[in-house]
């Protein structure tokens, strides 16, 4: 078996419980009275708040709104800003709304293009968007498969924007957000990313085994970890009514107790920042539930797990 293969299946069958509960001892961290709790972001020496800003807030926003919801979340001290060209118009939205406090942010994008020529057409279109002549963070978008893998990575492919656009200095960082465990560990063998964007969701982590094995190869390489769905509860049941959450393909967390359990679970592990979904109202909850926001107890830990193991998994390994 060739060595890319043999890591990636013997990752894959990592069990769930091998990293929990971590030790965080050795991630900086900085408090400011009122605002967010910023972390380490791996071997960057960026520090981003732990609850991020998902463009997918603004999408389809007015522009006072967007104007707002940026400022209130700057306020908070949230620094760490995220969007992408296919969230609708949310690049066009956000990019006057974050104008006044770019310089004091950190602003990642992502294209899901795969080839070198059509990844730098959409960065450029991206920075013009967002009115900025760089991003800190640039990923590969929606990773999820080994065919993407492979075309990121093949003469021509999108790979070879990233490491040109860094040398103008168009980008800062390099990372990639990833959908399924096999696509994340096989594009950590093929580049040392600066960042990886991956789901660590507390039903995920127990019930489908998902996110162990990445997480665990992520902090061997020491990339800045961001993560997606701490606030998943999962698949939306068929006939559930979704008209509350429209902007969300599953089924959120929307219980206070349920939102804070859900971001701690995530929090508690080596992770630098969550992003809530990308729906208003959740993201103002989880702002203004994040003094809450704690490492879980040992004694709380079984209590989760069980009630992750009688849930349905949003991914599975």
């Amino acid at each position: 078996m060739k060595r890319r293969k043999f890591i990636i299946s013997t990752a894959c069958a990592a069990p769930a419980l091998t990293l929990f509960p971590p030790d965080l001892s050795g991630m900086r961290t900085e408090h400011q009275p009122g605002k967010l709790e910023k972390r380490a972001l791996g071997k960057t020496g960026e520090m981003l708040s732990v609850i991020g800003f998902g463009g997918i807030v603004v999408m389809n926003a007015t522009p006072a709104a967007a104007a707002a919801d940026v400022e209130s979340a700057i306020n908070a001290g949230v620094n760490y800003f995220d969007v992408a060209p296919s969230y609708g118009d949310a690049e066009i939205k956000l990019g006057p709304a974050l104008e006044p406090w770019r310089k004091n942010v950190f602003l990642a994008c992502k294209t899901g293009m795969r080839t070198r020529d059509e990844a730098r057409k959409e960065l450029e279109q991206s920075l013009l968007h967002l009115r900025t002549d760089h991003f800190d963070l640039y990923q590969h978008h929606a990773v999820t498969t080994m065919e993407d893998v492979e075309r990121i990575f093949a003469p021509g492919g999108a790979h070879e924007a990233f490491l040109k656009a860094r040398e103008q200095g168009m980008v800062r960082f390099l990372g990639f957000s990833a959908h399924s465990a096999e696509a994340a560990l096989a594009m950590m063998e093929r580049y040392d990313f600066d960042t990886i964007l991956f789901p660590f969701n507390w039903t995920a982590w127990y019930a489908g085994n998902f996110g162990p094995q990445v997480m665990a190869r992520a902090q061997e390489k020491g990339m800045g970890i961001l993560a997606l769905k701490a606030m998943a509860r999962g698949p939306w049941k068929d006939g559930a009514d979704r008209s509350g959450h429209p902007k969300c393909w599953y089924e959120p967390l929307t219980d206070p107790d349920d939102i804070v359990m859900g971001l701690r679970f995530t929090l508690s592990h080596p992770v630098t920042a969550a992003i809530p979904p990308g729906d208003e109202n959740l993201f103002r909850q989880a702002l203004a539930l994040s003094d809450k926001i704690k490492p879980l107890e040992d004694n709380e830990l079984e209590s989760i797990r069980e009630k992750a193991l009688n849930g349905t998994p949003l991914f599975s390994a």
